[in-house]
């Protein structure tokens, strides 16, 4: 890898060859930026409104709510990011979502992960945007 700035891509290969935990931690961070984005261009809600109104969707469980909509869109090579993400060890466990929802979560989180780091910018506005 190379250079890091805002929007640093890297080749899908490279990519590929990231843990899926990794790919996760970035796209929990897209997600969080999405669903945040979502709500402060809907309208001018003070910050503790956004807070509560985005809590709910940047969870395990709320990104597992997501995943069900949208994971039949996914490519093979998404489908495959994704069970590796779901089945990878993870550091860490969700305190208020299932194991299986927690899971899901951070597959969810690893397909975005991977789309954002190789530049995939319209395809996540496509598979996010595809569920409202």
């Amino acid at each position: 890898m190379s250079k890091t700035s805002l929007f640093s891509t890297v080749s899908e290969r490279e990519a590929k060859n990231l843990s899926p935990v990794t790919l996760a931690f970035v796209g929990d961070a897209v997600y969080s930026l999405y669903v945040r984005e979502k709500y402060v261009l809907k309208a001018d809600y003070p910050s503790g409104m956004l807070q509560k109104l985005t809590s709910g969707e940047v969870s395990a469980h709320g990104q597992n709510a997501m995943l069900e909509r949208v994971k039949s869109a996914f490519t093979e090579d998404e489908e495959a990011i994704f069970r590796r993400g779901r089945n990878a060890k993870k550091p860490t466990h969700s305190k208020n979502a299932t194991i299986a929802e927690y899971n899901n979560s951070t597959g969810f989180e690893a397909v975005l992960g991977y789309l954002y780091l190789t530049g995939q910018y319209a395809r996540i506005e496509e598979l996010l945007e595809s569920e409202e």
